[in-house]
């Protein structure tokens, strides 16, 4: 299983039940799964999740400024490195094989709904402290796990044009980083938490949950 139960992830998750659920069962997410999803409104999603990552990269350039000790900055730097370096070759190549440039998705505006996740996820770890910031970015980190392993396990594989995508996500590389993901905010609630601060946690991740849906609604409908 992904996550034990009595993670903060869980509890988070649980929280927010219905919202989890319309977006990791949206629309969008299920076209993916069964391969029916438009071919134009993948391209305007992989353009926009290029766009998208540029935001996620300076989160954790932000995760290493809010930290406090060594062992949470070079976190953070592994984080930014992966994403600056490993992830967003790994995305432009895959987008190369969608007919899509680097230099055409580096051009193309930001749709609003890019715009207001990846804000809001900077502005919460701006306003508040790393464990802030790593609540709103669990969403898109270990709600893409839970998608890629329920299509692979659920969706049409065999001749899905999305194929790859969700192997990607559903692969064993992903599923640990997103388990790396969910110890990390318990690290972070162990040393920066308490019972506290969860009703504002919840807060926070739900308005990232609802936004990542909102994404969805903006790949759906480009």
């Amino acid at each position: 299983m992904l996550f034990a139960a009595d993670s903060l992830f869980a509890r988070l998750r649980e929280a927010v039940h219905d919202d989890w659920t319309a977006y990791v069962r949206h629309e969008f997410v299920r076209k993916l799964g069964d391969g029916s999803l438009p071919e134009a409104s993948f391209r305007h999603y992989l353009v926009q999740d290029y766009l998208f990552l540029i935001h996620f990269a300076r989160a954790y350039a932000l995760a290493a400024y809010k930290s406090r000790d060594l062992a949470d900055i070079r976190q953070a730097a592994a984080g930014l490195h992966t994403i600056a370096d490993t992830e967003m070759r790994l995305h432009v190549a895959f987008c190369e094989g969608w007919g899509l440039t680097e230099a055409g998705m580096a051009a193309t505006p930001e749709a609003q709904q890019t715009m207001a996740y990846t804000r809001y996820v900077l502005e919460a770890g701006m306003a508040g402290d790393v464990l802030d910031l790593h609540v709103a970015l669990a969403p898109c980190i270990v709600g893409y796990a839970e998608i890629g392993s329920m299509l692979a396990s659920e969706g049409r594989i065999d001749g899905n044009p999305y194929r790859a995508w969700i192997e990607m996500y559903a692969s064993d590389e992903y599923q640990s980083a997103a388990r790396a993901q969910i110890d990390h905010l318990d690290s972070l609630m162990a040393r920066r938490g308490g019972e506290g601060r969860f009703e504002s946690l919840i807060a926070t991740f739900g308005e990232a949950t609802r936004l990542e849906a909102a994404f969805w609604d903006m790949g759906l409908n480009g």
